[in-house]
């Protein structure tokens, strides 16, 4: 279907699908770090000290962000503030956006993933993605943080782009109104011209 047609926005299934497809991913992921890393913050090399893996445990936001005490309940209320915005920026958005598509689901989807962890224990979300060399590290993180970080970016871009298409409309718009104005004036002088010959000739 070409995405002109306005059939073209994924039905709510498939939005579904594609943010459970992610949560299930993280979900398994996680399950086999906490079976295979144990204990945690011990270090596993997969590429020397470029990649590693190395269970953590955090109580913050992605990428280690950290509040305080309080974290776990801030992040899951902002957690389900964010779905809800998500949710309606997807039922909202314009017919023929698939990558806002694919972006909306792939942040909600690794929302979701991440709430499960806080939801489920007090130790927060379960990180495993080491990534650095020696000890300048970026902060350790998971399927879900990719998902969520991936989808920002493309709706980031989406969005500029909507707003840049936007802006050229109302420009063209302009640049036609004054066009139409004189196209307007000069069909009512020549109209206005003819009667005048015509009532001369009388």
């Amino acid at each position: 279907m070409a995405s002109g047609d306005p059939g073209w926005r994924m039905a709510p299934s498939r939005f579904l699908g594609i943010a459970t497809a992610v949560v299930l991913l993280d979900a398994f992921t996680k399950l086999l770090a906490v079976d295979r890393l144990t204990p945690a913050y011990v270090p596993h090399p997969v590429l020397g000290e470029w990649v590693r893996l190395t269970l953590v445990y955090n109580p913050g936001a992605a990428f280690g962000l950290h509040l305080g005490p309080y974290s776990r309940w801030l992040f899951m209320g902002l957690t389900l503030v964010a779905l809800v915005v998500m949710w309606r920026l997807y039922r909202t958005g314009p017919s023929d956006a698939p990558w806002r598509t694919w972006a909306l689901a792939l942040v909600c989807g690794g929302a979701v993933g991440n709430l499960v962890d806080r939801i489920r224990s007090a130790r927060g979300v379960v990180d495993f993605l080491d990534v650095g060399l020696g000890a300048t590290r970026w902060p350790t993180f998971n399927v879900a943080d990719i998902a969520v970080s991936t989808g920002a970016v493309i709706l980031a871009v989406v969005l500029w782009r909507e707003e840049e298409d936007k802006v050229a409309a109302d420009r063209a718009s302009a640049a036609a109104a004054p066009a139409a104005s004189s196209a307007s004036a000069d069909t009512g002088t020549g109209t206005g011209t003819g009667a005048d010959v015509e009532a001369g000739a009388a």
